[in-house]
């Protein structure tokens, strides 16, 4: 019997969290997505880049997310399972919450395993690559696109212009093109400007060469600055173009954020350097602090999940986002203090989770007693709040008819 009470304690649990999950990296990720949108079409960049970039910013979100959709999943859960009667079922009959945890506590064993891989390696890998994504959008690695109507400097002196894009770049329309060259003394030397109605730009054996070619246009030629120009008309025309060469990014490991944990421990017991061992074991504390609040998400949960009797309150729901939001702002507040050398490294972290943890613990022991419920008091005021807003909401609708009503009679 117990088995099938896991089991389906298991089903219950399993489908709001990965919906929640979902949910919530989508949620944190719109807001992200729009911006690195703007950025890499301020930048010329392909916009199938934005999609790299927020792949490689995705285990950051999810961080936040696993926790929070363990404890939606469990506390969905469990509140089904009381609004239906079916909780009083099952502890009449002998099976404890005790009990009842054992497959929200299996959830969090597994979710913390994951977030323990993801803070302490992947994330730091991710957010190198997405680091990496940005140098390359703003030198140009990435193949950024000429911006429309508007003079890019290619280097070299070599100036171009086009009026229309077609084929993501890959058919120009409406082309200026000026290539200047300078003499050994430092004067002007030769300079070909030429406009074409196409061109488009096609790759060569040289890596450090890409041609362009123009087609169905007019060519200015001038040997020097006091030489005639000769102009000439052609249907095509293939003009070499160097290109610039790119900075190399630097190593993985600037800053914390991507430093993985070993090398965050490293650094904490090897440097001599005071500033980087706070900074490190700021960072060092917060990540297992993300990946042990995992533990306490199943007394909390339980404890905001069963409404008061004859109630189908959903407080618990809104008052367990919030707390578990306001924590992981405590532990980032806490790691930027820790780093500045305010307060100590490890009391930052602890400290919030000794207290997040006793409030859970404290809730679920209130919950286990005979008629205990840990959020019955809220509950009560929030229902007189919402009576009294309803109140006054009723009466203004109540009087604006009126004064329609007077206003239409008069």
């Amino acid at each position: 019997m117990t088995k099938r009470i896991d089991r389906y304690l298991f089903s219950l649990i399993l489908v709001p969290l990965i919906g929640t999950l979902v949910v919530a990296a989508m949620l944190l990720v719109l807001d992200r997505m729009l911006r690195l949108f703007d950025f890499v079409i301020n930048e010329g960049g392909p916009v199938n880049v934005v999609w790299r970039m927020l792949g490689n910013l995705l285990p950051e979100y999810l961080s936040l997310g696993i926790p929070i959709g363990v404890m939606l999943g469990t506390l969905l859960a469990f509140r089904r399972l009381a609004t239906t009667s079916e909780l009083d079922a099952l502890l009449a009959v002998g099976i404890s919450y005790g009990r009842l945890l054992r497959v929200p506590f299996l959830f969090a064993i597994v979710f913390a395993i994951v977030n323990f891989g993801i803070v302490g390696w992947l994330q730091p890998v991710t957010r190198y690559a997405y680091e990496n994504l940005r140098f390359e959008l703003r030198s140009g690695a990435l193949g950024a696109s000429i911006k429309v109507g508007e003079f890019a400097n290619l280097g070299g002196g070599l100036t171009l212009r086009v009026e229309e894009s077609r084929e993501g770049g890959r058919d120009l329309r409406g082309l200026f093109v000026r290539a200047a060259q300078k003499t050994a003394d430092g004067k002007d030397g030769q300079t070909i400007a030429a406009t074409a109605a196409r061109g488009t730009f096609l790759a060569t054996d040289d890596p450090e060469y890409i041609l362009l070619r123009l087609q169905d246009g007019t060519l200015v030629h001038s040997p020097d600055a006091t030489a005639t120009p000769r102009v000439l008309s052609f249907r095509q025309h293939d003009l070499p173009i160097r290109l610039p060469e790119m900075a190399a990014f630097r190593k993985r490991g600037e800053g914390n954020l991507e430093a993985t944990l070993p090398e965050l421990a490293r650094t904490m017991f090897t440097s001599t350097d005071p500033v980087e061992q706070r900074g490190a074991a700021a960072t060092f504390h917060r990540r297992i602090v993300q990946c042990v609040i995992m533990f306490v998400l199943p007394f909390l949960a339980i404890a905001m999940a069963i409404p008061p009797k004859r109630s189908t309150s959903a407080l618990g729901v809104f008052l367990s986002i919030i707390a578990l939001v306001t924590f992981h702002k405590f532990t980032e507040y806490g790691e930027r203090m820790g780093a500045l050398g305010r307060v100590d490294p490890l009391l930052a972290q602890w400290v919030p989770y000794a207290l997040f943890l006793g409030l859970a613990l404290w809730m679920y022991h209130v919950l286990g007693k005979p008629g205990g419920q840990p959020i019955g008091a809220l509950d009560r005021w929030f229902g007189k709040i919402t009576a009294l807003v309803s109140g006054l909401a009723g009466r203004l609708v109540r009087r604006s008819r009126w004064s329609d009503d007077v206003l239409s009679a008069g």
